[in-house]
């Protein structure tokens, strides 16, 4: 499957903004956004005003780029999320936070949820006691999310864990930090998905 591989603080600097794709670096001042305020390439500092399409695809990548999604993948959820009965914005915001790369970098396993994805890809979680390896699983309320035994020593788990223990889960998840699991309560909030961006934006661009 086709991922980006290029440099993190191009793409938040695109979007005019921290996305905090690299995790604590993003709080320093090495992070790009800070070091260059302007659009990378050629013409980065002379951009002109933006179209309303360019307005609205802006917010789509941008949400792209949080998660990590590329776009076939990224319009799929926007057409489930289209067939499912409430407010379709939210919905999709709601599909992406039950992305079980992004419970594990809610949790705290990963720096950032590149690094939960590539965790999950080499197998380091199970989710009901069976492992799990795909990052686009999609957890139900209910489901436990545990480090399998195996990688109970990890020193980039534990290390993760011990900086991102000042930044607690989020309400929809119980943690438990002594046993290294955590679980999926129930489908977050649109107040609780707690990201910069409007998703009626999405909406009103897959809408044309």
């Amino acid at each position: 499957m086709a991922r980006y591989t290029g440099p993190l603080c191009r793409l938040c600097r695109r979007e005019g903004e921290k996305l905090f794709l690299k995790g604590t670096r993003c709080t320093t001042e090495k992070c790009g956004v800070e070091r260059r305020k302007y659009a990378p390439g050629q013409h980065g500092q002379s951009r002109g005003k933006l179209s309303d399409y360019g307005i609205q695809l802006r917010e789509k990548q941008k949400v792209r780029r949080i998660y990590g999604i590329m776009e076939r993948q990224f319009r799929l959820y926007f057409e489930e999320a289209a067939r499912v009965k409430g407010i379709t914005g939210e919905v999709l915001l709601q599909l992406l936070e039950r992305r079980i790369d992004n419970v594990v970098y809610r949790m705290g396993f990963g720096a950032n949820r590149r690094q939960s994805r590539q965790l999950v890809r080499h197998g380091h979680f199970q989710v009901n006691g069976r492992r799990v390896d795909i990052p686009s699983f999609l957890l139900r309320a209910g489901d436990e999310v545990q480090v399998i035994e195996s990688s109970r020593e990890s020193t980039v788990i534990a290390d993760n864990l011990a900086i991102a223990e000042h930044r607690g889960a989020p309400e929809w998840i119980e943690f438990y930090a002594q046993e290294l699991k955590g679980k999926f309560v129930r489908i977050p909030t649109r107040e609780e998905i707690q990201l910069p961006v409007q998703e009626q934006l999405i909406v009103e661009l897959y809408s044309k």
